[in-house]
């Protein structure tokens, strides 16, 4: 299996966390975002 290298940029990642954290979004959308956050280099 292929080892993914790629990175969520900043910009991307808070826009994901606010995403999350808004109940305005559904159950795909977050999904989306919280797959963004998960390829984000980890401090």
């Amino acid at each position: 299996m292929a080892k993914n290298t790629k990175q969520t940029s900043k910009a991307v990642a808070s826009k994901a966390s606010k995403i999350l954290r808004d109940n305005r979004y559904g159950a795909k959308s977050k999904s989306v975002a919280g797959s963004a956050l998960a390829q984000t280099k980890k401090n």
